[in-house]
């Protein structure tokens, strides 16, 4: 089952949908007590998915084309991110791969969705870049969880964009601020269940800045796969339902570059992974 949150003509507030091809059914009228948000959907457990996806399956669609996206995770109760975890990355950065995960959190005003336009100052970084991301996002909570079965903790998947201010980045030791301007963590346009995606290792990552692709990787290239992650951060605290990890991005990085690609006032910057989708930003600098 693939969801988002999008605006039904009707109803002024974006509310969850299932997504089915080129259509979409919203969800909240399905059902008394149906949900209207990816978190109530994911706090329902197992047993509300199954009703919502054997509601939907009969249920009449309205054309997608044309509806406005919200964030296809838009209030999880922390998100977690993790750096350089691809050494083509880490190399291009010129940082060390730790022997633990590098991880940090990214503020709840930098989410953004699908088609939106993220805007930043130019006097506070004219050197935005771009990081193509699996967004991971856990249905049951986690707490000293073995890898083997760590997977077994998922809801589902998404696509981020972690963007990042990359002259901050590198004056400060943190790297919370520099991620998480208005609009820096884009996500979705939706978020694949866990059991459409036989294996997070297995999947097709990329970027496209300004018509230029970018990025061009695989899942598999993780330094630390998703099960590891997951098994990682679970030792220390409990990972509560609807949280969002986004993984690490692949080499080819704009800083890295020569010459070097920084968004521009007005790029288009689309990332993507493939069997869960492409996720396009439109950016304007102020000033």
């Amino acid at each position: 089952m693939r969801v988002a949150h999008v605006i039904v003509p009707g109803d002024p507030d974006h509310q969850l949908v299932v997504v089915r091809g080129t259509e979409v059914i919203a969800v909240a009228p399905l059902f008394e007590g149906a949900p209207r948000r990816l978190q109530q959907l994911i706090d329902g457990g197992d047993e509300l998915r199954r009703r919502v996806e054997n509601a939907a399956r009969d249920a009449a669609g309205i054309p997608l084309e044309g509806l406005q996206f919200g964030p296809a995770v838009d209030a999880p109760p922390v998100v977690l991110a993790i750096g350089l975890n691809y050494a083509a990355h880490s190399d291009e950065l010129g940082l060390k791969t730790d022997s633990a995960p590098t991880v940090f959190t990214l503020w709840p005003g930098s989410l953004a969705a699908h088609e939106d336009t993220t805007s930043w100052p130019r006097t506070l970084s004219e050197s935005v870049d771009y990081e193509a991301e699996l967004g991971v996002v856990m249905g049951r909570a986690a707490k000293d969880v073995s890898e083997a079965d760590a997977l077994s903790h998922v809801w589902g998947y998404t696509v981020v964009n972690d963007i990042t201010a990359r002259d901050i980045q590198f004056s400060e030791a943190q790297w919370s601020r520099c991620k998480s301007f208005d609009g820096f963590t884009p996500n979705g346009p939706v978020v694949v269940t866990a059991d459409e995606i036989s294996d997070p290792q297995d999947l097709h990552i990329w970027a496209v800045v300004d018509g230029q692709t970018v990025q061009d990787a695989s899942t598999g290239q993780m330094v630390r796969s998703v099960a590891t992650l997951i098994s990682h951060l679970s030792r220390s605290a409990t990972m509560l339902p609807g949280t969002l990890i986004s993984t690490g991005s692949p080499g080819g990085a704009g800083y890295s570059r020569e010459p070097q690609i920084f968004l521009r006032d007005r790029s288009t910057v689309t990332v993507g992974v493939d069997g869960v989708g492409s996720l396009t930003t439109h950016c304007r600098i102020i000033g």
